[in-house]
């Protein structure tokens, strides 16, 4: 109980660095999941059609995860220096693939009896892509989305080891001036407000599930 007193008055005490910090985590998850989004899906609508093309795009989308988070976010310095341009390449690089993934997936599995059937209406392909293909592969791209912004919230913490900002800069000093006093409260405060922002963030896209997805496709 001592501890999270302390806990509680040493946020008490950082209200502003505190608010920073989430302001920046959140900028972080925030422009990372649209631009994320944005490539992903139109990634997968230009790759629909050739096996060769989704293959490969899934690949170099997969390699990005083979290498070492702190490793990526270092390899960007000599290029674009220190600061948010690296952190926000990094973590766009590894939210890639859930949205990507589930794109291809969500495209792929729509019935072709739907397709033929909107043709026959008359709707031309662009029409059939966005009013048929990408609402019923919706459910699916944002599944991949929730992935992606759970990976970012917990990736972000480490775009302090490049002067990014965010919430791990709690956590970094904490572990630097370990075991000296508040450096325990620093780290769990760092870890649990990245926890609570990751719950709201899933609870804003579960309302936009329920929002944007009729219960048929549900």
């Amino acid at each position: 109980m001592d501890f999270l007193i302390g806990l509680f008055e040493f946020a008490l005490s950082r209200q502003g660095r505190v608010f920073g910090a989430v302001a920046e985590h959140t900028w972080y998850v925030v422009s990372v999941l649209v631009s994320a989004a944005f490539i992903a899906v139109v990634t997968g609508v230009l790759t629909r059609r050739n096996q060769l093309a989704k293959e490969l795009s899934l690949s170099i989308a997969s390699v990005f995860l083979t290498i070492p988070s702190l490793a990526l976010f270092v390899i960007f310095i000599p290029l674009v220096g220190l600061g948010f341009v690296p952190s926000f390449i990094a973590l766009l690089l590894y939210s890639l693939l859930p949205i990507l993934r589930n794109t291809i997936t969500g495209l792929d599995g729509i019935d072709t009896g739907v397709l033929e059937s909107a043709k026959g209406m008359g709707l031309s392909p662009i029409q059939v892509l966005t009013r048929v293909q990408l609402p019923l592969a919706w459910p699916v791209i944002l599944a991949g989305v929730r992935v992606s912004s759970m990976l970012i919230v917990g990736l972000a913490a480490l775009a302090t080891l490049v002067a990014g900002g965010g919430l791990g800069d709690f956590i970094k000093e904490g572990l630097a001036r370990l075991p000296l006093p508040n450096s325990l409260e620093s780290i769990w405060l760092g870890t649990l407000l990245c926890l609570i922002l990751a719950v709201i963030i899933d609870l804003i896209l579960q309302a936009l599930r329920v929002a944007t997805i009729s219960k048929g496709i549900r």
